[in-house]
């Protein structure tokens, strides 16, 4: 694709980057039952995933296929379905985290009564986000999105979804992440975009690349959505998902 404008992807990469920086002033984040907003929020972001990215997933798995048929260069040829199982691993690496950090604080809570995560866990999480946040950074510019429609819906769409991330990061980590979390992964969104303007990489590491954002994107908003305690609004979620869905027809 096209490198130009430039200024589109600096642009979308500054918006993605300031949600994590800011939205720590969104007071709805913390409000129990759960803000219908987030739930918009939520439904849009997993509407992104099976309206747009799945389909390209299925792109992408033609793309390794080609690679390690005939002629092609080989690349893990023993694994039928690699954009499939990159999916798999990204939604149950962010699974793994996310207990692990929940883990922490109820460790934490029965020893000393601060209810937020322990160092370590703290920096598994950062560091899981962190790289996270740079892949989706790179994909603004190395990703599929040709047109300024779609640089643009997928920036509102990982937009919202950074929205929700922020807000169970700073419930896990409360003021760490606000002093240091925060600049790490907002920064990280940034980095990857660099990383996106000065190299470029195979069409199949692209495809890789969007699977695993595929898996953090689906397990990062349902377990928000999911736990009871939280009372997650359906009407809103299904509300997010429907409009999205239609808008991104028109992409």
């Amino acid at each position: 694709m096209s490198r130009e404008p430039v200024a589109a992807y600096v642009a979308a990469a500054i918006a993605l980057a300031a949600v994590h920086v800011l939205s720590g002033r969104l007071r709805f984040l913390n409000r129990i039952p759960r803000s219908r907003w987030l739930s918009v929020a939520g439904g849009m972001s997993v509407a992104y995933v099976f309206a747009f990215l799945l389909p390209e997933l299925a792109k992408g798995q033609q793309t390794v296929e080609g690679d390690v048929g005939p002629g092609g260069t080989p690349f893990l040829p023993f694994l039928e379905d690699h954009v499939y199982l990159l999916a798999l691993f990204g939604l149950a690496l962010f699974y793994g985290v996310e207990k692990h950090s929940r883990m922490s604080r109820h460790q934490r809570r029965e020893g000393d009564g601060d209810d937020a995560t322990g160092a370590g866990a703290f920096w598994l999480s950062i560091g899981s986000f962190t790289v996270y946040n740079a892949i989706i950074g790179y994909l603004l510019v190395d990703g599929e999105l040709r047109t300024l429609d779609a640089l643009v819906l997928y920036t509102v769409a990982l937009g919202v979804h950074f929205v929700i991330n922020d807000g169970s990061l700073r419930e896990h980590h409360k003021q760490v992440y606000h002093r240091v979390g925060r600049w790490l992964v907002a920064g990280a969104v940034l980095a990857g975009l660099a990383l996106g303007l000065a190299t470029e990489v195979p069409e199949r590491a692209i495809a890789l690349l969007l699977a695993f954002v595929a898996g953090g994107v689906i397990l990062n908003v349902l377990k928000e959505e999911l736990p009871s305690e939280q009372r997650a609004q359906f009407v809103p979620f299904l509300l997010g998902a429907a409009l999205y869905t239609v808008l991104l027809q028109f992409v």
